[in-house]
């Protein structure tokens, strides 16, 4: 079996780069949440949340993003990811929102988060490998 310690350096760094892009988007979105500018308490007020709900949200993505930051429990911290994203595309899909930029982003992020995981994650691969 594959470990981590025999991933080709590309893969290990295109994985972890992927990777950084969810937990950086993931990190200031839930920051955001606490501190609670105008535009993201108008945007919750639009998406049919009321204020108290925001640092809710902020304290769920920050609890998945560490999850996922942290090597030992990445895999269930992008479960708990896929699952708060999975709320936020029910949320778009409610409203009629675009669909390339607001209904999907998500599954975009779920694509990194799930793809930067798999490249740098031996234990991944041998669940979901990819057969040629």
């Amino acid at each position: 079996m594959e470990t981590n310690n025999t991933i080709s350096k590309p893969r290990l760094w295109t994985g972890r780069i992927m990777s950084a892009i969810v937990i950086l988007f993931m990190l200031m979105d839930g920051v955001m949440k606490f501190v609670k500018p105008e535009p993201v308490i108008q945007s919750a007020a639009e998406l049919g949340y009321q204020d108290h709900h925001i640092v809710w949200m902020g304290a769920l993505a920050l609890l998945g993003t560490i999850l996922y930051a942290i090597p030992q429990t990445a895999i269930l911290g992008i479960v708990f990811l896929t699952g708060f994203w999975g709320g936020a595309i029910n949320t778009h899909f409610r409203l009629d929102a675009p669909l390339f930029s607001h209904l999907l982003f998500p599954v975009y992020l779920a694509i990194l988060g799930w793809g930067g995981l798999w490249l740098r994650d031996a234990r991944l691969r041998a669940i979901f490998p990819v057969r040629s």
